[in-house]
């Protein structure tokens, strides 16, 4: 599998999606979630002819019952046909008094055509969830939820889509979904996302990151504010003390390589926005994760590939002060001969006390592996 790079604090990766295999040419965007009775539930997106970001493509699940030492056969939770479904945001809601052992929620996009051609007004990306009253063994039928967390500007394919605002090109996070646990805005299901606005800018200045919510369990959702900083994309989120929420962006204009932050007391207006310089970035996806507390703080994991050149030197950082400052860094994998694209998009799961879970795209796209972290 190429060049192998020993990991600090890790064991050896475990498999999970290997392109090429059970029917699909590629895997690529991997997400990840620890379901109530343990399960992990392994989420990417099955690209049937190659690895390109459009085309026939469906979003697949595996399972393990062992904390990642195997996993179950491909299992395809959505699916549009011959066109794409993609950025499996998974979340299990574990606050709805009509679901006592927890519900999960699945969201995703579809799209048709390409993201460039997107950006130019020449498609549409939609907005849709699943429901899983099972752990993800069954599903309920997908819910477009696009009229309440998408601006389109395309009234001839439905009369709702009406938006002066004109977002075009839309994704959910890369990665997992959150629900608050603590505060005035407990029970709350968070989605990190991002839009373009508009005509196709210079230095990928349509984009912006954004987010959308439920506080009723998924029967009715909200957009939050659009974060101010252009260029903004592909985000991630935490829940940081007192029920307060961080979001992680990819910086799409690239002159700064760091990972853009923004802070908000309520999920919905941004109260702070800046370049975090502790986190490089390469302009590549990346994922944060609320995983305890340390006295009035929470304790974050933050995952990415930690070089502002290539996707290489995947890294593990723990913050025990709400992510102002990152304590502890754990190499998760690094190529020893320069190869690019060696650990790329990733996503994080609390498996216990003091374990991390990590399921990451290794070694030019070959596979999506797992592997747990003592931190």
């Amino acid at each position: 599998m190429g060049s192998l790079a020993l990991s600090l604090g890790a064991k050896a990766q475990t498999p999970v999606f290997v392109s090429g295999q059970e029917g699909y040419k590629s895997f690529r965007i991997p997400a990840i979630v620890r379901a109530p009775d343990g399960d992990l539930l392994a989420f990417a997106e099955g690209r049937v002819a190659g690895s390109n970001d459009y085309g026939n493509i469906d979003i697949v699940l595996k399972r393990s019952k062992d904390k990642g030492k195997t996993w179950s056969a491909v299992q395809v939770v959505a699916d549009y046909d011959k066109l794409q479904a993609g950025n499996p945001a998974p979340v299990f809601d574990l606050s709805d008094p009509a679901f006592p052992k927890g519900r999960l929620l699945l969201f995703y996009n579809t799209g048709n055509n390409h993201e460039g051609e997107v950006r130019k007004g020449k498609g549409l990306r939609e907005v849709w969830y699943r429901a899983s009253n099972d752990g993800g063994v069954t599903w309920e039928e997908p819910v477009n939820i696009t009229t309440q967390v998408h601006k389109p500007n395309m009234p001839q394919i439905n009369p709702s889509y009406n938006h002066t605002e004109d977002w075009r090109s839309y994704a959910n996070t890369p990665g997992h979904a959150m629900q608050m646990t603590e505060g005035p805005y407990k029970g709350r299901i968070f989605i990190p996302a991002n839009h373009s606005e508009g005509n196709v800018k210079p230095k990928s200045e349509d984009y912006q990151a954004h987010a959308f919510y439920s506080d009723d369990h998924g029967k009715t959702f909200k957009l939050s504010e659009t974060v101010s900083f252009l260029g903004s994309n592909e985000a991630t989120a935490a829940e940081l003390s007192g029920g307060r929420v961080m979001l992680n962006a990819r910086n799409q204009q690239g002159e700064v390589r760091a990972r853009i932050v923004a802070v908000s007391n309520d999920g919905v207006k941004w109260d702070t926005t800046y370049f975090d310089n502790n986190l490089p970035d390469p302009v590549c996806q990346g994922s944060i994760l609320t995983i305890g507390k340390k006295k009035k703080h929470n304790i974050l994991a933050f995952s990415n590939a930690a070089n502002t050149k290539t996707r290489d030197n995947l890294t593990l950082r723990i913050s025990f002060d709400d992510g102002k400052t990152w304590a502890k860094n754990i190499v998760v994998g690094k190529s020893t001969d320069g190869n690019r694209d060696y650990t790329a998009y990733s996503d994080l799961v609390k498996t216990g006390k003091k374990t991390v879970g990590i399921l990451y795209e290794f070694d030019g796209y070959k596979s999506i592996v797992y592997k747990d972290i003592k931190w």
